[in-house]
């Protein structure tokens, strides 16, 4: 993730630098509350509308448990910027943290999101790079449309250990993904998330809620759906799209397989038939001849961005259901309230 386009080799010179390889998996993630505060005003700093924005997370391992302690963000830059190094800036940040006495070992990314579209290849390759470095490593994403709906969306994922053997094979045909077993239901894993926080955050939060008006507080109660929903709704039309466009293609391979088959056998029988009767003259049969030359079988269309397709899909889904039945749950509380009066 040293990079927002390409994050390979970026992130493994920087992860490589800054410690050694971790040895068990994770369980349970805690979070200090000062590196959610991070996050959130990184995005309300730098993140407008659909732009995504992304960090560092910063922190250690403590027996099957990872704590975030810290965390830092990439700052942003256009293609102009050439002459910008993301290792050179990273090495930099945790320099600067080590001298101050600050942890700074490499446990993962963070990034946001819009309207719950992070399931994407370059999630996936960015992820990657970080697991197969260090073992514990984990990717938070943060929602802030539904932050300001008043519940904190935080989540950690990590990839399947199913997925990370494919990954590492970088075979996605569908045979491969066959043999694995692999479905959009297998592909990342959630890690449940603490937040703990210190008694002076417990005495900002305290301040803050203090000083919010009521009417911000009555906002949780507002029957309207504003356009969440409307918008959810249509990104989740464009996936299924995605998903038809994808099935097609694959159903045009399928075609093309098996009419190769039948004209490879069409043309084996014939040889056969051909060389009896030329046994039967007493001349000799025909030379033998390479098959998989003539008959060179159809590429078959990679099965991994139909998984992801699968995956946002079911994270649309998911958000759809959350948000309507919170929708259900007030209107049916505001029909009570009003036949009470």
């Amino acid at each position: 993730m040293a990079s927002r386009k390409d994050s390979g080799s970026a992130t493994t010179s920087a992860m490589a630098s800054s410690g050694g390889t971790l040895d068990s998996p994770v369980k349970q993630i805690q979070i200090e509350g000062l590196v959610v505060l991070k996050i959130i005003k990184h995005y309300q700093e730098e993140g407008q509308g659909s732009e995504v924005v992304q960090g560092v997370l910063l922190g250690l391992v403590v027996d099957d448990r990872l704590e975030i302690t810290n965390c830092f963000p990439f700052p942003q830059h256009t293609e102009d910027d050439a002459d910008f190094d993301e290792v050179q800036y990273q090495m930099e940040m945790m320099r600067s943290l080590r001298h101050v006495n600050i942890d700074h070992l490499h446990v993962g990314w963070y990034q946001s999101t819009y309207y719950g579209s992070f399931v994407s290849r370059a999630l996936l390759d960015s992820q990657f790079s970080y697991q197969h470095a260090i073992e514990e490593s984990v990717v938070l994403i943060y929602d802030p449309i539904k932050t300001a709906q008043g519940s904190l969306s935080l989540k950690a994922y990590r990839l399947t250990p199913k997925l990370m053997e494919i990954c590492k094979e970088k075979d996605f045909t569908p045979e491969a993904l066959k043999k694995a077993s692999i479905g959009f239901e297998h592909m990342f894993e959630e890690v449940p998330i603490v937040i703990k926080n210190s008694h002076l955050i417990s005495v900002l939060m305290w301040e803050l809620e203090e000083k919010s008006t009521v009417a911000d507080k009555h906002e949780l109660l507002n029957l309207s759906s504003s356009n969440h929903l409307e918008k959810s709704l249509q990104l989740l039309m464009d996936r299924v799209d995605d998903m038809s466009q994808d099935i097609v293609k694959y159903n045009t391979y399928s075609r093309n397989l098996s009419k190769q088959q039948q004209q490879k056998h069409q043309y084996l029988q014939r040889r056969q038939q051909e060389n009896a009767q030329r046994q039967s003259r007493g001349e000799p049969p025909l030379p033998e001849e390479d098959i998989t030359k003539m008959f060179k079988p159809p590429q078959p269309p990679p099965r991994m961005e139909t998984l992801l397709i699968a995956g946002q899909i079911n994270n649309y889904c998911q958000n759809v259901k959350e948000f309507t039945s919170q929708n259900l749950g007030k209107l049916f509380m505001a029909e009570a309230l009003q036949g009470h009066n």
